[in-house]
């Protein structure tokens, strides 16, 4: 098997005073409102909506008053399987998309005759910023016999390239179903996610050599020694984390199947391996549970635990308001990208609709010599 390609990431490269993009991203991160300010934003975006038309999509990660406004003004808060399904099929002709660009642009691309608004364009994501169209188009054209397949944090450009996008909702349905196809796979770009699917599936994989940012900062010693001191919790990992981490886990799954299991579980205490943006909609949908977020550093670190992205804290409600006041944020991808990675997009969303018992369950049962959870 051909060695998978390395690449230098964005978001490590310095510039010249020694910041990094993560750093300029933590420094647009918006202050947050004081509670007189921040109703009336929120009244303002609510007047706004009705008048432009326009509905509010957001992700799990974003903050909470995000969540919250987009479910008071019946939108959708969800991850980016459903995200992608709402905007599509929502009536309104303008789209707030409240998480980080590639989501954007994947709503853009269901949906071009609507207008979509962000409300801060460089809100990005390491997995995107790690995989260059030009760099992904050569990998793919060096390995012709493999069905290409990209998770949805991926540009559109990358997607234009891609047979397939898959979130991580439904990427193991999707390639279980090309294995028994008879395919060969290149899997783009999260290397974990990709690990974590070819162990489950037994399909050949060739691997983009890509991380996320968050989940890669979790640390298997650290959660052992935290299971330690919680026997009674449950373990939640999403599979973009590294396979020490996942080890360990009593459920596996997308932001969604990690929240459905908090629900549905019989567990006083839940360990949280995600981005912690998703503990808001956890303890409204289970406020009884308690929930601990997963280590991501040793002892010595002054973050015991930091699993937040800073391009999805920069999603601010005065972003909101602007983008409906003023119009700022537009996402645009040139028709021919888009009509390449419509095509991509749109066969998961067939698949999924034609087998949605594959993913209806989170996966259980992982952790070494236990069982089924």
């Amino acid at each position: 098997m051909a060695t998978p390609l390395t690449v230098s990431y964005d978001y490590d490269r310095q510039d010249a005073q020694g910041a990094t993009c993560t750093a300029h991203a933590w420094a647009k991160v918006p202050p947050a409102l004081d509670a007189e300010t921040k109703a009336q934003v929120r009244a303002r975006i609510k007047e706004q909506l009705k008048a432009h038309n326009a509905v509010l999509v957001a992700h799990y990660y974003v903050d909470g008053d995000i969540q919250d406004l987009a479910q008071e003004t019946g939108g959708c808060v969800s991850d980016s399987l459903e995200m992608a399904r709402f905007g599509r099929d929502h009536p309104a002709q303008t789209l707030i998309v409240a998480g980080v660009k590639f989501m954007g642009e994947s709503a853009k691309i269901l949906s071009p005759e609507k207008r979509v608004l962000m409300p801060d364009l460089d809100a990005t994501c390491s997995l995107d910023l790690g995989c260059p169209a030009d760099d992904f188009t050569a990998f793919c054209d060096a390995h012709p016999d493999r069905k290409v397949v990209v998770y949805a944090n991926t540009s559109a450009a990358v997607k234009a390239r891609a047979d397939w996008m898959v979130t991580s909702s439904c990427a193991l349905a999707i390639v279980e179903h090309l294995k028994a196809q008879g395919e060969k796979i290149l899997w783009a770009p999260d290397r974990h996610l990709g690990r974590y699917i070819e162990k489950q599936t037994g399909a050949d994989m060739l691997m983009w050599n890509g991380a996320c940012i968050v989940h890669d900062e979790f640390k298997a010693l650290e959660l052992d020694l935290l299971r330690k001191e919680h026997p009674k919790a449950k373990i939640l990992v999403h599979p973009e984390s590294p396979e020490s981490v996942v080890a360990q886990a009593d459920v596996v799954g997308s932001t969604s199947q990690l929240l459905k299991a908090v629900v549905e579980m019989d567990a006083p205490e839940f360990i949280v391996a995600t981005d912690n943006g998703i503990l808001h909609r956890m303890r409204q949908m289970a406020p009884s549970k308690v929930l601990i977020e997963a280590p991501t550093a040793g002892n010595s670190a002054t973050c015991k635990s930091c699993a937040h992205c800073p391009w999805m804290a920069m999603n601010a409600l005065q972003g909101i308001l602007d983008c409906l006041e003023q119009g700022t944020g537009e996402i645009t991808v040139p028709e021919d990208i888009r009509a390449k990675a419509h095509g991509c997009i749109d066969r998961m969303l067939n698949f999924v609709a034609r087998n949605p018992s594959a993913i209806a369950k989170p996966a259980q049962g992982f952790v070494p010599n236990i069982g089924a959870a």
